[in-house]
């Protein structure tokens, strides 16, 4: 069974295996096959279901099409062409009939690296990394490439450029075209050290809930750079009562100076709860409110479309010198949204989750946690003394420029 785009199949695929089948140097050969518009099947009755091709172009609409690829004892080939595109779905559906005890299962995966989300990606640097066999084709290592051309790239775009990494070297981009935060940025945010926090940075609680299915609940926690020290909680099919009973068992144990939770869906009921239980400093986050101007890099100021986009991009910017929890899952989250631009067309606007849904992509769970603790700015836990003269007695050893120091470095 072989798996592409309609457009693939019927213009590069199809006819390439027509042509091959014409070339069938005996005649008995191809008596004891048949040709048809999308299949390539025995021609003996009783095994033109066993011995065959078929050409099925892949839809997010009919996902089931891929289902039922059984031929228990013998032999089974699944092929995926252009993979980077296929979505998720298609390969969790198409898994799920790979199940056959005692056969010769082969699935073979190509694709220019395209997108640097999705199934393909994790099949090469993800959490299915371990199921698979892996190839890398560098097209200056192909005998049938133009070296000229492949040249003439590297030197318009660059040897490191996305361009050459996807097209010549068979890489997998830093970024995807419409990727908000690059899956480079994060796996040195899950690689950095957390490093010495500040006795001053606040200790800021980020709360996601879950909406339904297979989507969980998240309580994030970060101290200015650090978002790993302490652990993070996750709940799975706990009702609201429960997660606010928990969030409330933390908030005692850690002390926040903020909590801020996502009051979208079922989050007004937990916000309401830990209020009930008298948990103090917490906060609700509209993601579909109103957005603010944020730094988008060093020197550059970009407008946001709501709430959602304006933590998101601010936490896009934190991420560049953090240290998160080396997950994979996180990093998913993370990575997974793509954005665009709003009716004014200057305004950042994030890919909306049943949009990331239909690409066959889970809720952001996590990474929606995290950006909650950017909702607003949260006040220094300790003032430095040289901000409050009137509470300040200087000592003969006192550096007053020690703690801004540490301030520069973090920083810049």
């Amino acid at each position: 069974m072989y798996k592409a785009t309609g457009t693939q199949l019927r213009t590069k695929t199809w006819p390439e295996l027509s042509k091959w089948y014409a070339l069938l140097q005996f005649d008995v050969l191809r008596e004891m096959f048949k040709l048809e518009a999308t299949s390539i099947h025995a021609a003996d009755a009783g095994h033109e279901r066993t011995w065959r091709i078929d050409a099925i172009p892949w839809s997010e609409r009919n996902t089931e099409a891929f289902a039922g690829l059984h031929n228990a004892g013998k032999r089974v080939i699944l092929l995926f062409d252009e993979a980077s595109a296929i979505i998720d779905p298609i390969w969790d559906t198409a898994s799920g009939g790979l199940t056959d005890a005692d056969t010769e299962i082969l699935w073979l995966a190509y694709g220019n690296p395209t997108r640097n989300t999705g199934r393909f990606k994790e099949t090469i640097a993800g959490r299915f990394r371990s199921q698979w066999t892996h190839r890398q084709v560098d097209g200056r290592n192909v005998k049938r490439t133009n070296k000229a051309l492949l040249q003439t790239w590297i030197d318009t775009y660059g040897e490191d450029s996305d361009f050459v990494r996807v097209r010549v070297k068979g890489q997998f981009p830093r970024a995807g075209s419409t990727q908000f935060i690059s899956s480079e940025i994060v796996q040195q945010a899950r690689k950095r050290e957390a490093g010495e926090v500040l006795r001053s940075d606040p200790l800021i609680f980020g709360v996601d809930i879950a909406r339904f299915g297979d989507d969980h609940s998240t309580l994030a926690i970060r101290r200015g750079r650090d978002a790993r020290s302490i652990e993070w909680k996750r709940w799975h099919g706990a009702d609201t009562m429960q997660v606010a009973g928990d969030i409330a068992l933390e908030a005692r144990r850690w002390h926040p100076e903020a909590i801020f939770v996502d009051v979208g869906a079922m989050g007004a009921g937990v916000i309401d709860r830990l209020r009930q239980l008298q948990v103090q400093n917490v906060f609700e986050v509209n993601f579909g409110g109103k957005g603010r101007e944020v730094d988008w890099a060093t020197g550059v100021r970009v407008k946001t479309t709501n709430k959602r986009a304006e933590i998101w991009t601010k936490m896009r910017a934190w991420l560049a010198t953090a240290a998160i929890p080396d997950e994979d899952d996180l990093e998913a989250d993370l990575t997974g949204p793509e954005y665009g631009y709003g009716p004014d067309q200057v305004s950042i606007q994030l890919e909306r989750k049943k949009d990331m849904k239909a690409r066959g992509l889970p809720s952001p769970d996590d990474a929606d946690a995290l950006a909650c603790t950017f909702a607003e700015m949260v006040m220094p836990v300790d003032v430095p003394g040289y901000l409050n003269p009137d509470h300040f007695i200087p000592t003969r050893d006192y550096d007053r420029y020690k703690e801004l120091d540490v301030l520069d470095a973090r920083y810049h």
